[in-house]
């Protein structure tokens, strides 16, 4: 692959047998989740990303080429890089450097984010610019509460100075409400930082609808907010997205099969 070849997945040639398993496997979760991505409308074009750290001590990580749409990503097309964005695959397509200080300042800290999903839907970003941020509203908006944090906006993100900020904003924390930006999650899993998109997303929709109603509001009293953590737990059983992630996948092979390519 390089820049003469057309940026179309039927031109890029499988790496299954390239890579290992566990590369393999994570690469088709990480397509998965790009597909998945369009499929619910939270793609912007081209642009925002999602990636995944590769097992090992290198911190590499699995990123989308920058000019593919969302919904024709493919786990042979997921670029490779190192922490300073180094393509370990000269023949790989560029990335987007923007994408790749969010990503890699995360990749970087957390050793348990072994995926990152960032968006920029319509309703994120209006949360996002809203001062109060994200309201205990609705039973969607407690789950990202428990565990949420802001980073302020500082512009386009390409500064190399803006990471140890926005690492520090995030902490430990596996939602991250960027200002008058978008939306950042982080997991385990692929399956579990897009369920933690998901919720966050819904959170979101459901407080701009709200806002938009015109009427009295009836916040979650604090005490709820307060022992939402536990209940969290409870509710998905300790396996989080591992729970919806097989059905996702069957709903992918329905509408828009591929992405295992």
């Amino acid at each position: 692959m390089n820049s003469k070849v057309q940026l179309d997945p039927a031109s890029i040639p499988s790496r299954q047998s390239q890579v290992s398993a566990e590369e393999w496997q994570l690469r088709v979760d990480l397509a998965a989740a790009y597909r998945l991505v369009a499929l619910y409308g939270w793609d912007e074009l081209i642009f925002t990303h999602l990636s995944a750290r590769i097992p090992g001590d290198e911190h590499h990580f699995l990123i989308n080429p920058f000019g593919m749409m969302f919904d024709e990503i493919t786990a042979s097309s997921l670029v490779r890089v190192d922490q300073d964005g180094n393509k370990l695959d000269p023949n790989d397509f560029d990335i987007n450097p923007a994408g790749f200080t969010i990503h890699s300042a995360v990749h970087a800290v957390r050793e348990d984010a072994h995926c990152v999903m960032h968006t920029h839907t319509t309703e994120g970003v209006a949360v996002s610019a809203q001062q109060e941020g994200l309201l205990a509203l609705s039973q969607q908006s407690l789950f990202p509460l428990s565990n949420l944090s802001y980073h302020d906006y500082e512009g386009v993100a390409l500064r190399e100075d803006e990471k140890a900020r926005l690492q520090a904003d995030l902490g430990t924390t596996n939602f991250m409400i960027l200002r008058n930006h978008g939306l950042l999650t982080v997991g385990s899993t692929v399956a579990d930082t897009f369920l933690n998109m998901f919720i966050l997303q819904r959170a979101c929709e459901i407080q701009v609808a709200t806002l938009a109603g015109n009427r009295a509001l009836t916040p979650i009293p604090a005490g709820i907010v307060d022992t939402i953590k536990q209940q969290a737990d409870q509710v998905t059983k300790g396996m989080g997205g591992k729970l919806a992630w097989p059905g996702l996948l069957r709903k992918l092979d329905r509408v828009n099969p591929g992405y295992a390519d």
